[in-house]
């Protein structure tokens, strides 16, 4: 007799997890131009065309820097609040073609002079889990994130595994960020920030959910780690959601992990295929890409591997 897992999850991702790089919801007709180290992004909102510069910030910083995360500051009056007067109507734009690497959820993007880059994308990170589609306005906002960056972008490594001894499939993975792994202190919620911690975000294609995307869950980045683990299981939906009945497992055809960058560089994402039939040995391979990736002592993940 196969065991049944039901998971119950009481997280809601209502808050960003230290999102120094989300300026706007639900932009439209955006522009980027940038000048000197300063972006100006010119945008529509609620009816009202705004403009907004951003500056001071680019990377980010490891785990134990005991210092502020990376963040940019802001000034949403196009320069009367920080340069006294209206810079956005005469802006130099310096910034060329974009020659970075491919990052996910692109809108616009542009490499500067002094070789750094700058990056919009719009993600609907906040949609509903368990594949419900959203029934507050909150839920199906699009985000809008700004990412100045020079060199290699966070790395997202992900792995799908057969988990709890072969009867269910999951995913595992770390995110590092020139080499060593990014987390917080906390788990962030809307009550607790954290500029340092971060949320995977897994998404699946064509489920029992429905047909294309939907968002399944979000699993807070691992203390010392950086590592995650997911299985798609049963699973029981959050307080608060319109049905408590157990849902899933929604393995879909295609699975997705989206990450937010550490600081102020770009999201990055996986993609993978479900995995088929189970293989013992080729079980034993995830199992120790599982190893490396999370280790032994992560006890959150022990059923996982």
């Amino acid at each position: 007799m196969r065991l049944l897992v039901v998971v119950v999850v009481a997280l809601t991702l209502a808050a960003p997890a230290g999102a120094s790089e989300i300026f706007a919801v639900d932009a439209t007709a955006l522009t980027l131009q940038v000048d000197n180290g300063t972006a100006l992004l010119s945008y529509t909102a609620n009816g009202k065309r705004r403009h907004l510069l951003a500056w001071g910030a680019i990377n980010a910083l490891a785990p134990g820097a005991q210092l502020p995360q990376t963040s940019f500051r802001r000034d949403y009056s196009g320069g009367w609040k920080s340069r006294g007067k209206a810079i956005w109507a005469r802006f130099a734009n310096r910034c060329g073609p974009y020659t970075g690497p491919a990052v996910p959820f692109l809108v616009v993007a542009c490499t500067a002079p002094d070789g750094t880059h700058w990056a919009v994308q719009a993600w609907q990170r906040l949609l509903p889990m368990r594949g419900f589609d959203p029934w507050k306005p909150g839920q199906a906002v699009m985000e809008f994130h700004l990412s100045h960056w020079s060199g290699p972008l966070a790395v997202l490594e992900v792995s799908p595994n057969w988990t709890y001894g072969g009867q269910w499939q999951g995913l595992f993975g770390r995110l590092t960020y020139s080499g060593a792994p990014v987390f917080g202190t906390r788990t962030p919620t809307a009550g607790k920030v954290d500029a340092y911690g971060r949320y995977v975000y897994i998404d699946t294609r064509n489920s029992v959910y429905g047909a294309g995307w939907k968002h399944d869950a979000g699993k807070v980045l691992h203390l010392r780690n950086g590592a995650f683990c997911y299985s798609f299981v049963p699973q029981v939906p959050p307080p608060g959601y319109p049905d408590s009945a157990p849902r899933g497992p929604a393995v879909g055809d295609l699975h997705r992990v989206t990450v937010m960058g550490p600081g102020v560089t770009p999201d990055v994402q996986w993609e993978g295929a479900p995995l088929g039939r189970y293989d013992p040995a080729q079980d034993d391979v995830y199992n120790a890409l599982f190893d490396r990736l999370v280790g032994g002592d992560d006890r959150v993940c022990a059923n996982e591997r």
